[in-house]
């Protein structure tokens, strides 16, 4: 054998065995011809017997591979790609997440792991098909609607929530709509009255399954490592959740949220500071690992651009998987490069709800990321909304911006 393929011939087994955690991965096969553009079905085996499907395309831009996760009208970017022998790899920043894959032909075989390589690899195909779920019967009926939901945890606690549901033909879109956020966008199929929807973009794969029944019911599960949960529903064109700026509340005796919690930079940041008086002040509290406070990030930024003169500031306050000062600076940095976020963002700690409520003991409750706070001109809080609900919702999405706007408008009157 030539030096050079003995050399390709070990650099390949090495990359191959570095992939998953208890699996093997096949070894791959030199491609040096490989074009990795086009569109990809990528299927992640969660566990036996439970394999989500999904979409990516890869194409080019300004000399640069990037990856983009497809769920129902979204293309998510994903981030770099780099081929290296026979091997691909994609940087998913946003979830401090990597893609390792080897080359064998048109098929991909690797895994989704951290970064940093710590805690246990999800097993990742993928191969050049533009399905996602492959069916050749048709509906029954066309199901698409709103639909009061009802979600029942093991211990039998149920959790009401919306189902958003749009059909054409075969193909099923749709979301699930919770107090603490929406389950963004989700695609699939019906197969005579059976449906499935899944979705990827980096983090961890979602999945429901589940049947549409003749008298306007639902019934289904989500499934994922950690087992199943059980939902029924009912179609209500009116379906809606609890009033959102219900939810979190001061505790009684306060009007104002006191803290100071340092940038990436270590500099201490706090509403009492000469930046922030007399102007209305929007606070998010959220983190880089959370897939709705990506949308809540992608509607801030933006906003904030066109509004920031108007006597309005925003403070993104982070709680992060870990406070480690190099890990934060990175997760941080990364969120506000690509939101292009030019407001205010603190560490205030790991992202766990007791700590938010231990680190703004005036808040009496606190139950999702993000949560976003509205504080007026005299420093006091003026409203509460948890959750957010995100573009996969359509109406209440708009909804949510309307309402927005008019109380920000309303409190700069003021």
């Amino acid at each position: 054998m030539k030096i050079r393929s003995l050399l390709a011939a070990v650099l390949a087994i090495s990359i191959s065995l570095s992939y998953a955690q208890n699996s093997t991965v096949a070894k791959p096969i030199k491609t040096t011809a490989f074009v990795a553009l086009g569109n990809w079905r990528g299927v992640a085996k969660v566990k036996e017997g439970l394999e989500i499907p999904f979409n990516f395309e890869i194409n080019e831009k300004s000399g640069q591979q990037k990856l983009y996760f497809r769920n129902a009208e979204e293309s998510f970017e994903g981030g770099l790609v780099k081929q290296t022998a026979d091997s691909l790899f994609v940087k998913l920043d946003q979830f401090d997440n990597e893609l390792a894959f080897a080359i064998n032909g048109d098929q991909l075989t690797g895994t989704l792991r951290k970064q940093d390589k710590t805690g246990k690899a999800l097993i990742i195909d993928a191969e050049r098909k533009n399905y996602r779920f492959k069916t050749d019967k048709p509906a029954l009926a066309d199901y698409s609607g709103s639909y009061d939901v009802i979600f029942t945890s093991p211990n039998g606690k149920e959790e009401k929530t919306v189902g958003l549901f749009k059909q054409t033909g075969n193909k099923l879109t749709g979301t699930f709509l919770r107090v603490t956020g929406d389950s963004r966008y989700l695609e699939g199929i019906v197969e005579g009255n059976e449906f499935q929807l899944s979705s990827f973009i980096g983090s961890s794969p979602a999945y429901y399954k589940g049947t549409f029944q003749t008298d306007s019911t639902l019934k289904g599960e989500v499934l994922s490592a950690r087992g199943s949960q059980p939902f029924t529903g009912n179609k209500n064109k009116d379906a809606a959740l609890p009033d959102p700026y219900q939810l979190t509340y001061l505790k009684k005796g306060y009007k104002t949220l006191d803290f100071s919690f340092p940038d990436i930079n270590g500099k201490k940041i706090s509403l009492k500071d000469q930046k922030y008086k007399n102007k209305v002040v929007v606070l998010t509290i959220t983190g880089s690992w959370c897939p709705n406070c990506v949308d809540e990030a992608t509607f801030m930024a933006p906003w904030y651009k066109k509004n920031k003169n108007r006597g309005v500031e925003i403070i993104a306050l982070h709680y992060e998987r870990s406070t480690e000062p190099e890990y934060a600076k990175k997760v941080m940095t990364r969120f506000r490069e690509r939101f292009g976020i030019e407001y205010d963002q603190v560490l205030a700690g790991t992202a766990d709800k007791q700590v938010v409520s231990e680190s703004l003991p005036a808040l009496d409750s606190f139950l999702s990321f993000p949560t976003t706070i509205i504080i007026d001109k005299q420093g006091n809080v003026a409203q509460i909304h948890t959750g957010f609900n995100g573009p996969a919702t359509g109406k209440f999405y708009d909804e949510f911006v309307k309402e927005f706007n008019t109380e920000i408008d309303t409190l700069l009157k003021k």
